[in-house]
């Protein structure tokens, strides 16, 4: 795909004037007026001659065995082509339930008539239309063998899991918990209850596949292509390089497209069983299944303070669920190792397996859900400790990672929490609950959480070329989810070839460019842009190289004085009246091109060395109807230091969706589980609440400066999950703070609060 400053790409009136340098310059996106104007092509958009559409038939219950297909009913539909069935799926070259690597997951690919969890695919009807193929799955007409559905924490027997999330310990001990609970002066021990909860990203997944022979082409959302393309190539028996896939534009994924879908492969089954290409889109309830989730929690915290208020001592067990064929465990108890000081800090996870689907990594895996309990604990010991929350975090935040013991690379939460507090009027804050009423008589709440979210890299390769007329062209294989990455990657590639944006063309989002890793853990920004600046640097020193070894070139001879990348120019360092265009190096030197390639990864060293993370404070308030116990956020201002901002326009976006994402997990969002079959009973938007613009009155986020020398060369760190973090405490603790009830199990609905007669 390629993004070029063209008219039919840009308005001509688009603001995207550089002054001095692009990182830095709040840009509206490369890609706005394509969207706007509907012609940003999503995978579902695509219609290759001869299409097919694909449904898939899934399960309405929870465990046990397909017995009847009524596949003749269904091929004898006049639109029906095919139906594909465990019977005749074509053949797979791997095991889909093998796994070989951390990041691969099991699929449900019609590989027996086993059901393992509600909406499970049992089935593909392959359509000359949509509503054809949506018929003929209606009249399959599935029968079952029944089994009883596990769906609850008591349902299976708990066991300590080999690892969590990406490989953490189950279990990590450091000090004396028992001493130090046993000798503080004051002690909190409380259970919090976070809900299933699922992505729901506008755009459904989907997949438009067409077969050439052994050549296969894709139009398909994902958030990481090279994974994606290994998967597929694994399963089906091709080389990589055989495999084509395209995705310029997700509508969202927040994790669930990181990796192939199930889905995904057996529309990919079907056009290959058919000889046609076939588009396969899942309903919205159907995305309530095979995509993955977030695994409910149960997390019990216990807290013990000195007289000072100190923390002596701090326990999190977490129990949490996985399916019962495959292991995805959701790290919650691991923001405790890296947010408060203590001497003594336990974390240890039990898990249930349960008849759904595997949860996977979902907008912060681990931190938010360990971050509303955490937060929400914390509130209770400086009320336990007769100390204002705020207060509470000062004297008790970390400077130095408690369990590795290995400083943090920045100290900037104490500025967040500062800046935040000013900025919300916090010091006009009473300290007990229930003392603020505004003019309507509804009762008043402020509450505080901290934000932190680690800063991760992945691997990731660029090009960078710079053409004959001086323009450049920089290639990497990057993903938009509508976080901005077509306009924040273009700034750095500018920046890299020291070149205004309007003169660079960048191409992004296919897999047959270089691999700029998993846009996934807030690290894309960081890894594919550290790539395209060293590609960008790459591509100037070869041609620095060709003018400074040229005697007709006024850069002869620089030496190691070196030059210097500025507007299409090279300019000596010691001398800047000295300089030469980029068109007229090459073109004296006879070359059409000048090709730089670049990689961008964390340095072991650094990591070693230093703890990374971003940093952040959130104050919320809220108001409470104090007879129906509505409850409404009325004010969210965060503070957040993450490192240098490439584009402050696009990170002050990325903090608003996360603190409003905080708003759905402490107030709207969960799935309802039926306890008899298993099935989610509000599988769509409109019993699926989360936030819309009335649930948001007043929102701000303010942008902390950070100079943080350790992290990357560029200093970046990801500000796509960490005003979550925050958020959802902050608002739990509002709550209370406003009628004097904490409710410890998320979302916090009125009939909680009715019920402790709030």
């Amino acid at each position: 795909m390629t993004l070029a400053p063209t008219p039919a790409a840009l308005p001509a009136s688009s603001p995207h004037v550089r002054h001095g340098s692009s990182i830095g310059q709040p840009l509206t996106r490369r890609d706005g007026f394509l969207k706007v104007t509907g012609q940003a092509r999503y995978a579902a958009d695509h219609h290759p001659p001869g299409l097919l559409h694909a449904v898939i038939a899934v399960s309405t219950i929870a465990r046990g065995r397909v017995t009847a297909l009524d596949v003749a009913a269904a091929k004898a539909h006049p639109g029906v082509v095919e139906v594909m069935t465990p019977a005749n799926r074509p053949p797979l070259a791997l095991d889909p339930d093998a796994k070989n690597d951390p990041f691969m997951f099991k699929l449900e690919l019609l590989q027996d008539d086993r059901v393992r969890y509600p909406n499970q695919a049992i089935a593909v009807v392959i359509a000359e239309s949509l509503e054809a193929a949506t018929e003929g799955a209606a009249l399959l007409a599935p029968r079952y063998a029944a089994e009883p559905a596990r769906v609850g924490f008591g349902d299976s027997e708990p066991y300590v899991p080999p690892a969590v999330g990406m490989g953490m310990p189950a279990e990590v001990h450091h000090g004396d918990v028992a001493a130090g609970l046993a000798a503080a002066a004051t002690r909190v021990e409380a259970t919090y209850d976070t809900p299933t909860q699922y992505h729901n990203a506008i755009e459904p997944h989907a997949v438009v596949a067409t077969w050439d022979g052994d050549q296969l082409s894709l139009d398909m959302p994902s958030q990481g292509l090279e994974l994606a393309r290994g998967r597929l190539a694994g399963l089906l028996g091709l080389a990589p390089e055989n495999i084509h896939i395209r995705s310029p534009f997700l509508g969202g994924g927040f994790g669930s497209k990181g990796f192939a879908s199930g889905p995904q492969v057996l529309g990919i089954l079907a056009a290959r069983l058919v000889g046609r290409p076939v588009k396969l889109v899942l309903r919205r309830d159907q995305m309530y299944g095979p995509v993955g989730h977030r695994s409910p929690t149960r997390q019990r915290l216990r807290l013990g303070m000195t007289k000072d208020g100190s923390l002596s001592a701090l326990e999190h067990r977490a129990t949490v669920t996985t399916s019962t064929y495959d292991d995805f465990y959701e790290p919650a108890a691991g923001i405790s190792h890296a947010l408060y000081v203590s001497p003594a800090i336990a974390t240890a996870y039990q898990a249930v397996r349960l008849d759904t689907a595997t949860p996977t990594f979902m907008r912060a895996p681990g931190e938010a859900t360990g971050s509303i309990a955490l937060e929400s604990a914390i509130d209770e010991a400086a009320a336990a400790c007769g100390m204002d929350p705020l207060a509470f975090r000062l004297r008790n935040y970390a400077e130095v990672e408690p369990i590795s013991g290995k400083p943090f690379s920045s100290k900037a939460l104490r500025e967040c929490y500062a800046r935040g507090a000013e900025r919300f009027g916090w010091a006009g804050r009473p300290q007990p609950p229930r003392q603020m009423r505004d003019d309507d008589g509804f009762l008043v709440g402020w509450g505080v959480g901290t934000a932190i979210f680690p800063a991760f890299m992945f691997q990731g390769h660029a090009r960078a070329v710079i053409r004959r007329d001086g323009s450049g062209l920089v290639e990497t294989g990057a993903h938009d989810m509508g976080q901005g990455a077509w306009t924040a990657l273009a700034q750095i590639a500018a920046d890299g070839l020291g070149l205004d944006l309007e003169r660079v063309e960048f191409r992004s989002g296919s897999s047959d460019l270089p691999d700029a890793g998993l846009a996934g853990g807030s690290s894309h920004t960081a890894t594919a842009g550290l790539a395209i600046h060293n590609a960008g640097g790459d591509a100037i020193a070869k041609l620095a190289a060709l003018a400074t070894g040229d005697r007709r070139s006024p850069l002869y001879g620089a030496g190691n004085a070196g030059v210097i990348a500025r507007d299409g120019r090279l300019h000596r360092r010691d001398d800047e009246s000295r300089s030469e265009a980029y068109a007229d190096i090459l073109a004296r030197a006879g070359v059409d091109r000048i090709e730089g390639n670049g990689s961008g990864a964390a340095d072991p060293a650094s990591q070693e060395q230093w703890s990374m993370h971003a940093h952040g404070a959130v104050f919320a308030e809220v108001k409470v109807d104090p007879e129906l116990g509505q409850i409404r956020t009325t004010r969210l201002v965060g503070a957040f230091a993450a490192g240098r901002v490439i584009n402050p326009r696009l990170v002050q976006s990325q903090y608003h969706g996360g603190m409003i994402w905080g708003v759905s997990f402490a107030l709207h969002e969960h799935a309802i589980i039926d306890r008899r079959s298993g099935r989610v009973l509000n599988a769509d938007l409109a019993e699926y609440h989360v936030p819309v613009n009335a649930d948001i009155a007043s929102l701000e986020a303010l942008l902390v400066p950070e100079e943080d020398r350790h992290v990357n060369p560029l200093g970046i760190k990801g500000v796509g999950e960490i005003a979550i973090t925050g958020t959802a405490g902050a608002i739990a603790n509002a709550v209370w703070h406003a009628t004097g009830v904490r409710v410890r199990r998320f979302p916090i609905k009125l009939e909680d609060l009715l019920a402790a007669g709030a």
